[in-house]
């Protein structure tokens, strides 16, 4: 695996998820965990502000940074839309990142959660230009983004802004065909303008652990862990940097840390599983959609009507709150399911010929309460 700006191995500490103990942060289990990631050869970690209230970045200073020498770990914070409404704002906002986190740099620094709308107000707000002064500074060492939205945006972004050095995509085996998320389209994207990719979500928020019985079956056939299968497809690809794991606790860094420190490409026996699997999650009553979009061309409410069948697939398949997320992507500044008119030229387009009226209907009791 390629080494890229000093990181160690190729799997990466998210914390988004530590442990918490009543209405705080586990801190002496975070510091536990933290030594066993840093003593198995990895050494990056990743925060933003919002996670977990604000405790995620003051945990990473308490139990990492003044524990540990700052070359001894990559630390990854981002700029998140929330914090800062004018260009004036973020300066501020980003020094209270580093106060937060204890440290005087970041080695990456990401536009965080970037899609259309999202990414019209950091230009607005100049953003990006921003960021690449605290570059010029010295108190970023690296400039990227995070990115949740269609390959066709990623694409827009990274041609205006060529400076981007890395790109954290959603990337996992169940959603790489995804219409909602698409992430081998996102992943050639980025393969396509030069940039490695660090991955999130490699299990789906968990949810390609707790895998229905039948999927589970196929993978303990081969004798490895669900989580096992899902990090090790995410880090096969050529171009992927970093894979990342939210680790909420010691076992799952054990585990983890296990089989990515000798990493090696699923084999093709293992891939054929993985497919299996993908089958299994196909076959859950799920909407036949193609994603062709004949039936978009027509629809006078400009409803996206393939990337909300794929929303509430994934809400079928996982019940997880990350297909709300891409709900509300998909229709911001277009259609919700619940305007629909109920004219039906998309179903005389559709080559399916589902019911999408009623599929739709189905859509909005689910998304549009």
């Amino acid at each position: 695996m390629k080494q890229y700006f000093n990181i160690k191995g190729n799997f990466g500490f998210g914390c988004m998820r530590l442990p918490e103990v009543g209405d705080g942060i586990d801190t002496e289990l975070c510091k536990a965990m933290f030594d066993k990631f840093l003593a198995e050869g990895f050494n990056y970690f990743d925060t933003a502000h919002g996670y977990l209230g604000g405790k995620s970045e003051t945990t990473l200073r308490e139990c990492l940074t003044s524990r540990h020498p700052r070359e001894s770990f990559v630390l990854t914070d981002k700029l998140t839309e929330p914090y800062f409404n004018k260009r004036e704002d973020i300066r501020p906002f980003f020094e209270s990142q580093l106060k937060a986190c204890g440290v005087d740099y970041f080695d990456f620094y990401l536009m965080h959660a970037q899609d259309k709308r999202i990414f019209q107000k950091f230009k607005r707000c100049q953003a990006y230009e921003e960021a690449l002064k605290l570059k010029e500074e010295g108190k970023i060492k690296h400039f990227g983004i995070s990115f949740h939205d269609k390959s066709e945006v990623l694409d827009e972004i990274l041609t205006q802004y060529p400076q981007v050095e890395v790109v954290q995509i959603q990337f996992n085996y169940i959603d790489y065909e995804d219409p909602s998320v698409e992430s081998r389209k996102c992943y050639e994207v980025c393969v396509k303008h030069g940039k490695p990719v660090i991955v999130m979500e490699p299990v789906k928020g968990g949810s390609l652990v707790n895998l229905p019985e039948e999927a589970k079956k196929v993978f303990d056939e081969l004798g490895g862990t669900p989580a096992s299968y899902a990090i090790r497809f995410a880090a096969g690809f050529d171009n992927i940097m970093m894979v990342l794991s939210g680790m909420g606790s010691m076992e799952m860094v054990e585990e983890n840390t296990s089989f990515m420190k000798n990493f090696r490409p699923l084999d093709k026996k293992e891939m054929e599983a993985i497919d299996k699997v993908r089958s299994i999650f196909r076959a859950q009553n799920l909407i036949p959609c193609t994603a062709c979009r004949y039936c978009t061309d027509g629809c006078s409410k400009h409803i996206p009507i393939p990337d909300l069948f794929a929303c509430l697939n994934a809400m079928r398949a996982f019940k997880t709150w990350n297909a709300s997320y891409y709900y509300d992507v998909h229709t911001a500044g277009k259609g919700r399911a619940s305007d629909c008119i109920q004219c039906g030229k998309c179903e005389a387009s559709c080559p399916q010929h589902l019911p999408i009226r009623n599929l739709l209907k189905d859509v909005a009791k689910e998304f549009d309460k």
